[in-house]
């Protein structure tokens, strides 16, 4: 089992949804541990938030998820990430606060290379700003 926080399309209710993933292939529902945030600026590249971590920036909302192992590759191919290649997202590993506990979590950002002229999510909020925009 691991665990990964999901701040954009893998959210429950969108697009991603890292349940509906999981169902898909037949892997184990993943147990939401609770919600959670990371410093960093989040921007809009249209269909899909990128979050480039930033000690200086917002916390950006996301939730807490621990998952199957199997889980892992279907999240890489979600976020198109691949060995040696960092063009967009990448996979690194982050420590959030869940609920007190500090939780060491799998995650997806971007390259900060990537979001040149992409307007900034400054709420910090993928769903929120989805259902505003």
């Amino acid at each position: 089992m691991q665990t990964v926080f999901v701040y954009g399309t893998l959210r429950a209710g969108e697009v991603n949804d890292i349940r509906a993933a999981a169902a898909r292939n037949d892997i184990a529902e993943p147990n939401l541990l609770g919600s959670a945030t990371v410093r960093g600026h989040l921007f809009d590249f249209g269909l899909y938030p990128g979050l480039v971590v930033d000690e200086a920036g917002v916390e950006v909302k996301g939730d807490v998820y621990e998952i199957d192992d199997e889980l892992i590759a279907v999240l890489d191919e979600i976020e198109a990430v691949y060995p040696g290649v960092e063009e967009r997202f990448v996979a690194r590993d982050v420590m959030v606060k869940v609920d007190g506990n500090v939780v060491n979590c799998r995650f997806y950002p971007v390259a900060p290379s990537a979001v040149k002229g992409l307007p900034e999510i400054r709420s910090g909020d993928w769903v929120e700003y989805r259902n505003t925009r």
